[in-house]
């Protein structure tokens, strides 16, 4: 493990700790006592050093499966809502109880996409777990499965876990399975670092996940390269392995470490970048990419050659040229309906195309982040 990294590891005063189901339920999908209060007196722990820990807990629909007798995880989403209902109050009870018998209180807070997307609800919530920590208690997040459709599922916890850490700018993100980390299939090793997630990386695992969990170590992946790039280091670690968090923040060689990119994001921008689902996109050409990429430019309504997707001022979209992936999202300073008007045009000729021109820019750089 990098030095660096290490230290950063060793200092954390904010760690996002993400549990999944298989670590807290039985074969027999019950909910595993035992294990919950392990982990519950490891990240008590953690508290008593004076770290601020953030619990996102998988494992609802799971312990809701076996109060009703369904011994698969199901594939319509009804039926995983009522689970879900059934099961989310058991398994906050659960760490309730195992939290309570260290003198420690717990929050529930159950998070949908929408809370992301709109930054007023995405401030409220990152103020209510500032101010539970301030009261000593431990908040513990789940996704709103009750209340999820398609249009706002967020889908699993993995992502949900790096969302909150971008969101809280905590200084680790700690994602406990129930393997020893990231194993390369050729060698059955633990990869024990890894300095960016990249194709090749995700060539490495299966996207499946475990009998009763929706994720897999390919959202885990998608989880860490979210984290990372907004310069937080992430762990995966075999969360059945006892004092597997106390090894962690002592900053000990345990699973898989994700490097974080060497300078941390500012919390407006991981909430632009790496947060919000972009309302729509924008094409540009050549020259415009590498002015916003390299250059660290504004995009201007010359270098623009498409527009797709329906948005207003203020929303964000995601940036691209005509060949490649997305490589920067921004707000833009624009509707959809005026880019398309002035799109390709010298800022000079905005007012004749609009009848005013209140911006240069279509997209600031001081609201853009490049990915």
């Amino acid at each position: 493990m990098p030095e660096r990294t290490r230290e950063i590891i060793r200092s954390a005063k904010t760690v996002v700790v993400k549990v999944g189901t298989a670590v807290i339920t039985t074969s027999e999908a019950a909910l595993d006592r035992p294990a919950i209060e392990r982990l519950v007196g490891e990240i008590a722990a953690l508290v008593e050093a004076g770290r601020r820990v953030c619990l996102v807990s998988s494992g609802a629909i799971g312990a809701g499966l076996s109060q009703l007798g369904i011994p698969s995880r199901p594939t319509n989403l009804p039926d995983l809502q009522a689970a879900a209902a059934v099961g989310q109050a058991r398994l906050m009870m659960a760490w309730d109880e195992a939290f309570a018998a260290h003198d420690l209180r717990t929050a529930q807070i159950l998070l949908t996409w929408e809370d992301f997307d709109d930054r007023s609800r995405y401030l409220n919530c990152r103020n209510t777990i500032h101010a539970l920590w301030a009261y000593g208690a431990v908040p513990i997040i789940n996704e709103n499965d009750t209340v999820s459709v398609d249009e706002i599922r967020l889908g699993d916890n993995d992502v949900l876990s790096a969302m909150v850490t971008n969101m809280l700018q905590a200084d680790c993100l700690v994602m406990l399975t129930v393997v020893a980390g990231l194993l390369d299939p050729a060698t059955g090793e633990r990869v024990a670092v890894v300095e960016e997630v990249t194709d090749a990386t995700r060539a490495l695992v299966e996207g499946s996940g475990t009998r009763l969990g929706v994720g897999g170590m390919r959202t885990k992946l998608d989880a860490a390269a979210r984290a990372t790039e907004g310069g937080d280091p992430v762990v995966i670690a075999d969360g059945t392995s006892v004092g597997v968090l106390g090894r962690i923040v002592a900053g000990e060689d345990e699973g898989t470490l994700f490097l974080p990119r060497s300078q941390r994001m500012r919390a407006r921008k991981r909430w632009i970048g790496l947060t919000v689902r972009p309302a729509g996109t924008l094409v540009v050409d050549a020259g415009a990419r590498r002015a916003v990429k390299t250059g660290g430019k504004s995009l201007l309504p010359s270098g623009v050659l498409d527009v797709h997707g329906t948005f207003q001022k203020g929303d964000v979209v995601a940036i691209r040229d005509a060949a490649g992936p997305e490589f920067a999202r921004g707000l833009v300073n624009y509707s959809a309906d005026d880019i398309t008007r002035i799109k390709g045009l010298n800022t000079r000729d905005i007012d004749n195309a609009l009848g005013s021109k209140p911006y240069d820019e279509v997209v600031h750089r001081d609201n853009m982040v490049v990915l």
